[in-house]
């Protein structure tokens, strides 16, 4: 059974404790790497279909197949690995994700057929390895009720946004420099390797059946606990600041002649939210995470609502950095939730739907934002930001009572197994 670490009712949570975990390295390092392709995916399609096709409709169209397969079908993977143990589903899972995506490579080097190349995109998206709720589900395991909880979601939000800065720089440089294949076929490696070498390590998986310490009368899905449907509606508002921001901030430096100022950009909005990340990691909260969330969601939506007002690239990335600020404890405290909210038979499967929510709000949000962008003024796209952070915010404050535990520490749920009794905080 794997170790847990219980720190003294005196000892801070920090990062260093964390990291001394017993046993943590050993997933941490491979799942690091299984994470690239994660990021890498949907740029290295972009480039490499419109290198093939010339158009960046056709290559944002066929990226966006594989963001809304992903979104839907990772629930069911995150399901299925709860069942039946994480390594039964991420080998075969790796195996069919390398496969398509080579597949995809080949036909668009070819120069098939469009639907063809939408036929590969689908598996290529839903087979995509679940690396990052996987990881979480294993410190939940490791940690179990300790004081790191929030700590270790700090830093996976942090290893998040490290992967979404490092990733895609990968792939352009692999596209532009090496080949246009060349991204892909390096996602695919490192699927490959990653993934392979994460899941080998059994010894730190959660235990299949109900084991560590928690009572399961039926496996019910995790969709099933209210308050992972109020989260789902939450990251899909933070999928909007994704989406909406790529596409309005390309927008808004290509329409000031300044297309090499998106990177710049971009880069401060995915700095805020790494900063923000370690803070909240390091910060040893007193108040209860739903009502943290509640808080820095207002802040979210706050911030986001002021982008489209924005006319000066200073102003702009001042926003965007307090909107990168705004997203890590949105999301920090999001994944902290589920760890009091959902048995532990369930929780990978929470941590997907909140991945795929994530995923699935940026795919609609980029197509939303590329319409009003075209058919409005430059600068529109950043109305999706903050129509989605608004909307979010408003379910928010509605259902606020389904993110707290009820009394005794049984989680708010229909039909499932109750966790032992734990603070939520």
């Amino acid at each position: 059974m794997a170790t847990t670490v219980t720190p003294s009712k005196k000892a801070r949570p920090g990062y260093g404790q964390l990291l001394r975990t017993r046993g943590a390295w050993t997933f941490l390092l491979p799942g690091f790497a299984a994470r690239q392709p994660f990021a890498m995916l949907t740029i290295s399609l972009v480039l490499l279909v419109q290198h093939t096709t010339g158009s960046y409709g056709t290559a944002g169209a066929v990226a966006a197949a594989t963001g809304v397969s992903m979104a839907l079908f990772a629930p069911y993977s995150g399901r299925l690995a709860d069942r039946y143990g994480q390594r039964a589903v991420l080998v075969p899972g790796v195996l069919v994700h390398v496969a398509s995506g080579l597949a995809l490579t080949a036909l668009a080097l070819a120069g098939a057929p469009l639907w063809t190349l939408f036929a590969a995109a689908v598996p290529t998206g839903a087979s995509v390895p679940q690396i990052g709720p996987m990881v979480r589900a294993r410190w939940g395991v490791k940690l179990k009720d300790s004081p790191l909880l929030p700590t270790a979601a700090a830093f996976e939000s942090v290893t998040d946004e490290l992967t979404f800065v490092l990733g895609p720089l990968l792939a352009t440089a692999l596209c532009t420099a090496i080949d246009p294949a060349a991204g892909l076929v390096t996602e695919a490696a490192l699927s490959l390797l990653g993934g392979l070498l994460f899941a080998a390590r059994k010894s730190t998986q959660p235990t299949v059946g109900g084991a560590d310490g928690y009572a399961r009368v039926e496996h019910v899905p995790a969709l099933r606990v209210p308050g992972v449907r109020v989260l789902i509606v939450a990251f899909l508002g933070i999928g909007s600041v994704f989406g909406g921001m790529q596409v309005a901030l390309a927008a808004f430096s290509e329409s000031i002649g300044e297309p090499g100022l998106n990177g710049v950009l971009y880069g401060t909005f995915a700095a805020g939210n790494m900063l923000s990340g370690v803070v909240c990691g390091a910060v040893a909260w007193k108040a209860a995470p739903h009502r943290r969330l509640l808080v820095g969601y207002t802040a979210l939506a706050l911030t986001a609502s002021g982008l489209w007002a924005a006319q000066s690239v200073p102003l702009l990335a001042g926003l965007g950095l307090l909107v990168g600020v705004c997203i890590a404890p949105a999301l920090i405290t999001g994944y902290t939730l589920v760890e009091g909210l959902v048995p532990a038979g369930a929780r990978t499967e929470a941590f997907t739907w909140l991945t795929g929510a994530v995923a699935l709000g940026q795919a609609v949000a980029v197509t939303a934002a590329g319409q009003l962008e075209d058919r409005l003024w430059d600068g529109a796209g950043f109305l999706v930001p903050m129509g989605g952070t608004v909307l979010a915010l408003v379910t928010l404050l509605a259902l606020r009572s389904r993110l707290s535990a009820r009394p005794g520490g049984r989680t708010v749920a229909r039909g499932v197994g109750h966790r032992e009794p734990a603070a939520v905080d």
